[in-house]
């Protein structure tokens, strides 16, 4: 973690001899951390870069609706939510009968949409196996009208196109057995015996997900609990038996993963080493829900997917297939989409590392050795993208697309490009910057170029220089039920030595307004603050949004504080404090300065 202060994530460690089972949310059983071995079988996982997660069981049926009320947010915890006894969820599985899956058709949509690895849920915390299991009579065989075993053929379907085959298992959380994780309104959670689930259900069931089904790429362990440190160690070496070449993700617990997984739909503000996911939902649920209806768009994912990859990680994200066994029609036609930007673009994604160019307001980057991929997300208006500080020696720039020379040239260490004219709205157009000699890892200190060529400069609080009290910090809250959130901020503004400062880099003298985002509590409203650039000071007084739940928005004002003039290009420094002591300022997401023409 030498490339990111220690501080801007925050990750909810979950243990069963550190927190009371009970007293855990769902963020809060979430687990990071790695043990920092390296698995010698994590080169197609880091190559691979674009996964895709499917969540189905029962809760597809039910469709976010039950006892005639629509709930919203994670579809997959509908049992949890609305409090359903175990003896009527189970009748659900008389009426479950997914006559449209089609694994072929799953499997040919994942290699359309350029998807290198799958991963679905076996197990989830209903309880209910998506597959022929003899440990469990509740299972889509035995307990359902359709007595097939769609695991099985869904294997088979991706392998044949080459596509990595994993199973998502929930092994603490069990909401349909007595001694099971977490269902607290059939069961007595004080009198529960982990261990006994653990020996009669869990261990066993992996053992027959990891001996019937071929080689898996991945098992991808959830919400751990329930066991102590060498207890987990144990049950991860007992499995590993079984599949020596599977990865294992780091929810196993304990940090006894392989590779780290973030919190639901996290993406780290710079760069991580090491192997590592983000995981995202397509719409707002992880199961289906009939009535969430907001797809991100190809375009949202194609950034997204740039974005991860240029922060050294895979994205794996989630589709929700429904009761019948289709998947929501969006989602086959913006994942196929997504394949045909990979077509053309896919060696900017797959095998890359993260990007080594600090941020900029044209995009992001990806590495490969001797080549840097630009995603120019926001073109120049004028054509002219910089690349700041750039000191390898570049030996030529072209288009991705049609390999094209670009003309460029070298301006102390900047390399600015002549970009050629293309869509402005395009989701993602990349160029190469190809270059030999050794060049400087990401370094946060570099100062965020912020031009004219643009209509908006976004500083973020990632990039912050603190002094005092002031932290950075992942802030994590949710929208509906589960619909989990991250934004990253500077909190803890709390006296007048107290500060947060930005270096910025001005590539052409003008006016810009200057506007700070944040979110402000109702005890820190209407106090003053100081922000000082271009030798001027300008005094603020901070305007209320709401106070911080993690159950709900945390939402953010954009407030206008100046407008300035720069007179010349050069190196600036913004700088942020409280003009009063004793209360928080504000949580500060970023700050935006927008030209004025």
């Amino acid at each position: 973690m030498n490339l990111i202060r220690k501080s801007i994530l925050v990750f909810a460690l979950a243990g069963s001899t550190v927190t009371p089972i009970h007293a855990q949310t769902m963020d809060e059983m979430w687990d990071s951390s790695v043990s920092g071995k390296e698995n010698p079988n994590l080169k197609w996982f880091k190559e691979a870069k674009f996964g895709m997660f499917i969540h189905w069981g029962l809760y597809a049926k039910l469709a976010g609706e039950w006892k005639d009320k629509r709930y919203y947010g994670s579809g997959e915890w509908i049992m949890n939510q609305a409090r359903i006894p175990v003896a009527e969820y189970k009748q659900v599985a008389q009426t479950f009968n997914p006559v449209k899956f089609n694994a072929d058709e799953w499997a040919q949509l994942a290699k359309d949409a350029g998807i290198k690895y799958m991963v679905i849920t076996a197990k989830h915390h209903e309880g209910f196996s998506m597959y022929d299991s003899k440990v469990s009579d509740f299972d889509i065989v035995d307990a359902t009208p359709y007595k097939k075993d769609p695991m099985k053929a869904l294997s088979e379907a991706t392998r044949k196109r080459g596509i990595q085959f994993g199973f998502y298992y929930s092994q603490f959380q069990d909401w349909y057995e007595p001694n099971g994780g977490k269902n607290t309104w059939d069961f007595d959670e004080s009198k529960k015996d982990y261990q006994k689930y653990y020996r009669e259900k869990a261990i066993p069931q992996l053992k027959e997900l990891l001996t019937n089904y071929g080689p898996l790429g991945i098992v991808w362990f959830d919400t751990p609990g329930g066991m102590t440190k060498e207890q987990t160690q144990s049950f991860v070496n007992e499995l590993r038996i079984l599949q020596p070449k599977s990865l294992f993700s780091s929810r196993v617990g304990q940090g006894l993963g392989d590779y780290r997984d973030f919190g639901d739909s996290e993406v780290p503000a710079t760069p991580i080493k090491g192997a590592w996911e983000s995981i995202y939902t397509h719409n707002d649920s992880w199961g289906y829900i009939k009535h969430d209806m907001n797809f991100k768009t190809p375009t949202e994912i194609i950034r997204l997917l740039a974005n991860v990859a240029s922060k050294g990680g895979n994205l794996m994200l989630n589709v929700g297939p429904d009761g019948e066994g289709s998947i929501p029609e969006y989602s086959v036609k913006f994942l196929r989409e997504t394949g045909k930007w990979l077509d053309k673009n896919g060696e900017s994604i797959y095998s890359s590392t993260y990007g080594l160019i600090p941020a900029q307001p044209w995009g992001v980057s990806t590495s490969k050795p001797g080549k840097q991929y630009l995603h120019v997300l926001q073109r120049p208006e004028n054509g002219k993208l910089v690349v700041p500080a750039f000191k390898g020696k570049v030996s030529k720039v072209y288009a991705l697309a049609d390999y094209k020379n670009l003309v460029w040239k070298k301006v102390g260490d900047d390399i600015w490009i002549d970009l050629p004219a293309f869509d402005a709205e395009a989701a993602n157009t990349v160029f190469v910057m190809e270059y030999a000699g050794k060049i400087a890892d990401y370094d946060l200190n570099v100062p965020i170029t912020v031009s004219n060529q643009f209509k908006d400069n976004v500083v973020e609080a990632t990039f912050a220089k603190l002094k005092g009290n002031a932290k950075v910090k992942s802030l994590t809250y949710s929208h509906y039920y589960g619909d989990w959130k991250h934004t990253i901020c500077v909190t803890d503004m709390k006296d007048k030595v107290d500060e947060a400062d930005f270096s910025i880099r001005i590539t052409e003298p003008g006016v810009y307004k200057i506007t700070l985002e944040y979110s402000c509590s109702p005890e820190s409203a209407k106090q003053e603050g100081s922000m000082k650039v271009n030798n001027q000071e300008f005094l603020f007084r901070t305007l209320r949004t709401s106070e911080f739940d993690k159950k709900a928005p945390l939402p953010f004002i954009k407030h206008t504080i100046a407008t300035t003039t720069f007179s010349k290009p050069g190196i600036y420094t913004i700088t942020l404090n409280p003009l009063q002591n004793g209360v928080e300022l504000f949580k500060l997401k970023s700050v935006n300065l927008a030209p004025i023409k």
